[in-house]
């Protein structure tokens, strides 16, 4: 059975579904030859990334075979025992076999020329068509021309290029005629083109199977790729082979080989006297320096006893890590290299830890035997990194401590503050309970109402008086002596806003604003002065206030704790208020203490 047969007066449909079908044909040929450029354009990345490689690797391969300064002569030879070398080799030609055969494999999709067969027909089809159509519009074309050359003749009547146009006119009308010649002819041409095509030539293609040739065809192409496929397997096998026969024990062999040289172990160092200064090699423990030492050894065993627990946990990670990665090493994946990742990471971490642990050993070990058993009272100060927001008077050098940026420390237990490079220096005798101190000083950060208000009242005089403690001054006259004591003369009066914590000294501020310690001896208590009326703003509030949505509670000296529906007002300035900081604002709470709080806590009323 057969289309010509079969369906002799059926040639538009016939045609149609030729059509159909010889697109779909066109489709999957066109396909094909992309697939061939890409494969061409795959070729040609790989082989320049193997050439790459190969230029690496003459550079390296010699370091990572028998070192940068090896002892012993080499050449090629001697790099070829490598069996990394011989492995990395095989890897770069399997990258070289592979892009010839993807060249293989363009060239053999772009021989496939069957399939175009029937689509040359309709292209020859299509063509005479063409031409019937541009025929007719040069017909067409040469037909306005004469018009145009007839509408000149008659201007040009009684002109003397009349003979001109005249001649013009006649070889435009020649030139129609042979238009429309061309027209008539090759409209002949395609009405045969046209009935040929649907009564022999369509009906010979199509009795002649044309879709099953064509299928033939794609199936030879799938063979080809599923050739070219089991090529790039072979060179896979081939790589995976060359990495079996890597053998770190022999290369490691080959090395030593190669960099066997006379060696000794490096002397100790020992200490070197300063040029200027003659002195011996005993630890000194006098004085300051004992104290410094006994420190130092407090503060490495506390390390240590930190240590020693990270140590045996990520110890035992390792070996679980070592143990997983023994079990699954003949059944390679993505699982088992993660875990070879985490495993290196978990030893690099050990040997971190084992590092900072003989370093911290070693400390204890020379300074207990320098000490020979003097530690001290063993009563070690907590001191924390602080802030200090005003002056704040070092608990050992007495030097000032001033600044947000962390640059000196306050114990937690008794509050003494001390330059951070003097936390070492001071003896271990925290007494645990704030206010007891051998040496004049005061907080890092103002803990109370009284101190607060001293920050509020600072350019206010005529409401320093409103809280605290008013004291007067006897009939004695204080000269400072540092930059943190208040002159006091007699009969003034000042306000106390940090009490006598045992050192003799108070902190005052007087009526013009001037604070400042002053000895407690020298002044007297006095009538306390009317305090303000309740409600009276402070004068750093900006009249502005929030309401506490949820409770908050200070983590230091410097913050406020907020309540659920308590009133806070906000400071005013620049940086106050609601400009303090990202996140957080400077205000004063109902006890006129002023301090920050969290912005997410509190609402604007």
């Amino acid at each position: 059975m057969s289309y010509g047969e079969s369906l002799p007066d059926q040639v538009d449909r016939v045609a149609n579904l030729s059509d159909a079908q010889a697109d779909i044909i066109s489709d999957i040929r066109e396909l094909y030859r992309e697939r061939a450029t890409l494969e061409r354009d795959y070729a040609a990345k790989l082989l320049a990334l193997s050439q790459k490689a190969v230029d690496k690797k003459n550079k390296k391969m010699a370091f990572a075979v028998v070192g940068d300064e090896p002892f012993k002569p080499w050449n090629e030879e001697t790099l070829v025992q490598s069996t990394l070398e011989n492995a990395y080799s095989k890897i770069i030609a399997s990258f070289v076999n592979s892009q010839q055969e993807h060249l293989n494999l363009a060239d053999a999709l772009n021989t496939i020329q069957q399939a175009q067969f029937y689509q040359k027909v309709l292209a020859d089809r299509d063509r005479i068509y063409s031409n019937r159509s541009k025929s007719k519009l040069k017909y067409d074309e040469e037909c306005a021309e004469v018009e145009t050359y007839r509408q000149k003749q008659e201007r040009a009547h009684d002109d003397k290029h009349s003979s001109r146009a005249a001649k013009q006119y006649q070889q435009q009308i020649v030139d129609m005629h042979n238009a429309k010649n061309v027209y008539i002819i090759s409209t002949a041409v395609a009405n045969y083109v046209k009935d040929r095509f649907y009564t022999e030539d369509l009906t010979r293609v199509e009795n002649s199977n044309y879709i099953t040739n064509a299928v033939t065809v794609l199936r030879h192409a799938q063979t080809l790729q599923l050739g070219h496929q089991d090529t790039l397997k072979e060179h896979v096998s081939v790589v995976d082979a060359a990495l079996t026969e890597v053998d770190p024990k022999k290369d490691q062999n080959l090395f030593i080989e190669h960099n066997l040289r006379p060696f000794s172990s490096p002397t100790d160092w020992s200490f070197e006297p300063c040029a200027s200064h003659y002195d011996t090699e005993d630890i000194n423990i006098e004085g300051g320096a004992k104290i410094f030492l006994q420190n130092k050894l407090s503060r490495s065993r506390a390390k240590l006893l930190e240590l020693k627990p990270l140590l045996e946990a990520k110890s035992k990670e390792a070996e679980q890590g070592m143990s997983f990665v023994n079990a699954g090493s003949g059944n390679p994946s993505s699982g088992s290299v993660d875990a070879i990742d985490g495993l290196l990471d978990a030893q690099h971490q050990v040997t971190l830890y084992e590092t900072s642990q003989s370093i911290l050993e070693t400390e204890i070990r020379i300074v207990g035997s320098a000490l020979g058993g003097d530690e001290g009272s063993q009563s070690p100060h907590s001191f924390k990194s602080s802030s200090f927001t005003i002056p704040t008077e070092c608990g050992y050098c007495a030097t000032s401590i001033w600044g947000l940026s962390k640059q000196g420390k306050t114990c937690r237990a008794c509050g003494l503050s001390v330059h951070s490079k003097c936390e070492l220096k001071v003896a271990a005798d925290c007494s645990g309970a704030r206010g007891v101190r051998q040496k004049k000083q005061f907080n890092s950060v103002f803990d109370s109402s009284s101190a607060l208000s001293l920050l509020l009242y600072a350019n206010q005089p005529s409401h320093y008086f409103g809280s605290g403690i008013p004291r007067c001054s006897r009939h004695l006259r204080f000269t400072p002596t540092s930059p943190f004591e208040l002159a006091v003369h007699e009969g003034s009066t000042v306000r106390v806003v940090e009490e006598d914590d045992g050192s003799g000294w108070v902190k005052v501020v007087d009526e013009d604003g001037g604070r400042g310690l002053v000895p407690a001896s020298y002044i007297e208590a006095a009538d306390a002065i009317k305090a303000p009326e309740s409600g009276t703003r402070h004068p750093l509030g900006s009249g502005q206030f929030v309401r506490g949505l949820y409770d908050y509670q200070s983590q230091g000296p410097d913050e406020l704790e907020v309540s659920e529906s308590a009133r806070i007002e906000l400071t005013s300035g620049p940086s106050g208020g609601r400009n303090y900081a990202d996140g957080w604002w400077e205000g004063i709470d109902a006890l006129g203490r002023k301090g920050i709080f969290p912005s997410n806590y509190v609402e604007l009323v």
